[in-house]
């Protein structure tokens, strides 16, 4: 079973599943990096030919741009060019004041070195504090990348509608904006998606599977608190703490599992399923570090959830509203429990301390 595909732009086509990146930071457990590129391939051969990092995700970039290297080698750059990379660019939060215009392109050249690609195809931008700096004059910084020919295509990632409404109001197309999207964590669809389907806007979401938690592997086990060594359990243990009670999130497996039964997959494939039913979702990001869950990643292409399907999960999710708030609000609260887990300053300092960290 392939991949299914979706027009992000006019110009752009990229698979419905997107090999996220961020798991192979090198803070969220070991990773053998030569497995990991080399896993990479099997991605890409079976039709998820879209990955998804960040320039503040530690040595990722350098990665698939080892892979994509590795591939035009032995296989020609017709093969490596089917590659498609979605980065970021997030200033640090100590930088939004004074950075300058020449050092956003200089984090745009970096990535294309790192990657070693001659365009990037997606950059989506992230501004820690709105209120600091001026991220609408440094978004269009990348603008000019873009008429340059060094990025293809914009968008932006962690924001609501009134946050994004400024850049788009300024003249910068955007395709697309990432956000947290799934079963526990529903806040795009309040107001962001409307907001996004009147400007031809599509989002690209993450924490589709709650950083693992969405799986098999937590069916029936006994609530673990929080005692994680790996930051994305961490913090997606926190959205199943908004969502409600460790038993009810028990109850919301049980409930996808039985889903996934009738139709002879597995609970995550019946997750992911639903976030690319939502309205305005071109994609769902799963994190992977190896290959070896490639064979359940791609059962989602073979589900079609039925209308009675989605009225059974909706109709259990209507008495769990989960996170309240706007996209990303808890977690841009920064004395927070959300926000105190995030690191804040990637681009200069890769050691950087979490925020707060011995706070409350």
């Amino acid at each position: 079973m392939s991949a299914r595909t979706i027009a992000l732009a006019s110009d752009y086509v990229i698979s419905r599943v997107i090999k996220g990146g961020w798991q192979l930071a090198g803070d969220h457990g070991p990773v053998e990096p030569t497995a990991a590129i080399g896993d990479m391939e099997a991605f890409l051969d079976a039709g998820i030919t879209t990955f998804d990092c960040a320039d503040i995700y530690t040595g990722v970039e350098e990665m698939i741009g080892a892979f994509i290297a590795d591939v035009r080698r032995r296989r020609g750059a017709q093969v490596a060019d089917r590659v498609q990379v979605h980065t970021k660019l997030v200033p640090d939060l100590t930088r939004l004041a004074d950075i300058s215009a020449a050092e956003i392109e200089a984090i745009v050249d970096r990535s294309l070195r790192r990657l070693k690609i001659d365009r990037l195809h997606l950059v989506q931008f992230y501004w820690w504090d709105l209120g600091a700096g001026d991220a609408v004059r440094a978004c269009q910084v990348l603008q000019r990348c873009q008429e340059k020919g060094k990025i293809a295509h914009l968008g932006v990632t962690n924001w609501d509608a009134a946050e994004t409404a400024p850049f788009v109001e300024a003249g910068i197309n955007l395709v697309s904006t990432q956000v947290q999207y799934s079963v526990l964590d529903r806040r795009p669809a309040r107001s962001l998606a409307p907001w996004c389907a009147e400007r031809n806007i599509q989002l690209l979401c993450y924490g589709t599977l709650a950083g693992g938690f969405l799986t098999e592997q937590w069916l029936g086990k006994p609530d673990p608190g929080f005692a994680f060594e790996n930051r994305s359990l961490v913090k997606y243990r926190l959205i199943i703490d908004e969502f409600g009670s460790w038993a009810r999130f028990q109850d919301l497996l049980n409930l996808l599992r039985g889903i996934g039964s009738r139709h002879g997959v597995s609970l995550s494939a019946v997750a992911t399923a639903w976030v690319l039913e939502q309205s305005q979702v071109a994609a769902a990001i799963v994190g992977a570090r190896y290959a070896r869950h490639l064979p359940k990643t791609l059962e989602v292409f073979s589900l079609q959830l039925t209308g009675e399907d989605l009225a059974e999960i909706d109709g259990f999710l209507a008495a769990s509203p989960g996170p309240d708030g706007p996209v990303f609000a808890l977690e841009r609260d920064r004395n927070g429990r959300h926000g105190r887990i995030m690191k804040y300053n990637l681009n200069t300092r890769p050691d950087d301390q979490v925020y707060g960290a011995g706070r409350g």
